[in-house]
């Protein structure tokens, strides 16, 4: 059954109200290191660098995978300029020992890309969703 929280399903996960659920490995990353949470497989394409023991959905499900993503954006008419000089200041922080070992520690990792590839990326995850919402008559509410 699903069960839509308006905030953090977490606290009722680690009660032992909810059973299962699908979560970024960032934010249940400390709890699955501690023994609180046991993970039974990762969404992503391939295996994840911080729980390379866990398989991935896609082996029990076929063609699965679900990844999250982050990104910087700016507003439409940002100047190219601007851009360009903020994509490279991430890109060069992301280059950065400490903060490659911050990411590891939250068991993510980084990607650089440049804007026109990250929007790319955002518009193939919407087509893709787009299609599985219309496959399953998933509505907005």
């Amino acid at each position: 059954m699903h069960v839509p929280y308006r905030g953090s399903y977490l606290p009722d996960l680690l009660g032992g109200q909810v059973q299962v659920a699908f979560g970024p490995i960032p934010t249940l990353i400390e709890q699955i290191r501690a023994g609180k949470l046991r993970a039974l497989a990762v969404t992503g394409a391939g295996p994840s660098e911080a729980l390379p023991d866990l398989p991935t959905l896609g082996q029990f499900v076929p063609d699965y995978e679900a990844s999250a993503f982050n990104g910087v954006g700016a507003p439409k008419k940002t100047p190219d300029e601007i851009i360009y000089r903020f994509n490279a200041a991430v890109d060069a922080a992301l280059q950065d020992p400490e903060v490659q070992k911050r990411f590891a520690q939250l068991g993510t990792v980084p990607t650089s890309m440049t804007p026109g590839e990250f929007a790319k990326l955002i518009v193939d995850e919407s087509d893709k969703w787009a299609k599985v919402f219309k496959a399953a008559g998933i509505k907005a509410d």
